[in-house]
């Protein structure tokens, strides 16, 4: 028998809430919400200070790399905290690519609002899974997180690349094989009762996802709008949707940095997803770019300096400028007063 301790929510922490909420209100409103990784408190509070700026609901997010860096139980107080200290914005707790019931129980444990099983991959999280296998996982972890109130995203084929330790490191040519199939799309989510659904349309995890500017031979988001006139009911997330600019490259290599010639995924072709039911948008290689680049600058142009706070400063507000501008590109500004934010509890009740 398992047992599942859920953290109660209390009146410090009114705006932590199911990210099935958060999703069906952007799917009302026609938008799409940024979903941010995070390894650490400079990381969490640039996201917070963006959704505060321009009043946007946010999905705060750690990888099984994050929990390897920080721990989880780290990670969920650092959440908490940046929920009491903004306490009008709707938060999402969510668990990025989870690899096995476990992982996920765990999270749900914590208080986590969401959990992703990532069955389209083995445990190890390198080699892709038989569909029978990812809807048998997925499906139980779908029965136990909807009993508790918490939401669940899976995923169907595999995307390119690795990050965090996370995925089979396909090539883009690759990557091309193991695209979402958007009639087996349909018979997943109506086997498992996932409530949001991660698609392969080419992209890839971390920094080199293109050689070239991607074109519709690449990034298929045709996928997307086919899967989506199928399940029009079910929550789409692009991952690998990081937009990886020349400008945050170029500070990267102006101040020492190394990186090979890379093209990411243009946020018009986000914001085109989203008017297909793309909902949630998965972006920390821009995070992680931004802040390098910004601690680059200064240990090159003040060398005297050695205060930890005098570099992680500027690299937090490198960061909360990125996702403050993917915010408004995904189109949910101003849209964290919509709705009176529910609890685990309330949201029960959705899946009877």
């Amino acid at each position: 028998m398992i047992s599942v301790l859920i953290f109660e929510k209390g009146e410090d922490d009114m705006s932590l809430v199911p990210m099935r909420q958060i999703l069906d209100e952007a799917a009302k409103g026609g938008y799409g919400v940024g979903a941010f990784n995070v390894n650490n408190m400079e990381q969490i509070q640039a996201i917070m200070a963006a959704a505060e700026e321009v009043q946007s609901p946010v999905i705060v997010q750690a990888s099984r790399g994050a929990l390897k860096y920080s721990q989880l139980n780290y990670l969920r107080h650092l959440m908490l905290a940046a929920v009491e200290l903004h306490p009008k914005i709707p938060v999402a707790m969510h668990l990025d690519h989870g690899n096995c019931l476990a992982t996920c129980l765990l999270a749900i444990e914590l208080g986590f609002t969401s959990v992703m099983m990532d069955g389209s991959l083995d445990e190890g999280g390198k080699k892709p899974r038989s569909y029978e296998d990812n809807v048998c996982v997925t499906r139980k972890v779908v029965e136990i997180a909807h009993a508790y109130g918490v939401t669940v995203e899976g995923e169907l084929g595999c995307l390119g690349g690795i990050e965090d330790g996370h995925g089979a490191g396909f090539s883009e040519e690759e990557a091309k094989k193991f695209l979402t199939n958007p009639d087996q799309a349909e018979e997943f989510a109506a086997n498992t009762g996932v409530d949001a659904l991660a698609v392969a349309i080419g992209t890839s995890h971390g920094a080199y996802k293109f050689r070239r500017p991607p074109t519709g031979a690449v990034l298929r988001m045709d996928v997307i709008a086919e899967i989506h006139a199928k399940l029009p009911g079910c929550h789409l997330v692009m991952h690998g949707s990081s937009e990886v600019s020349e400008s945050l490259q170029d500070t990267v290599r102006m101040y020492g940095g190394y990186l090979k010639p890379t093209f990411g995924v243009p946020v018009a072709e986000v914001q085109q997803g989203i008017k297909h039911g793309v909902r949630k948008v998965n972006i920390d290689t821009d995070s992680r770019l931004a802040m390098t680049g910004a601690a680059r600058k200064l240990f090159v142009c003040e060398p005297a300096k050695f205060d930890p706070r005098e570099w992680l400063a500027p690299a937090r507000d490198a960061m909360q400028a990125v996702v403050q501008s993917r915010i408004i590109a995904f189109g949910s500004t101003g849209h964290a007063f919509d709705y009176s934010p529910i609890t685990l509890e309330d949201a029960k009740a959705l899946y009877k």
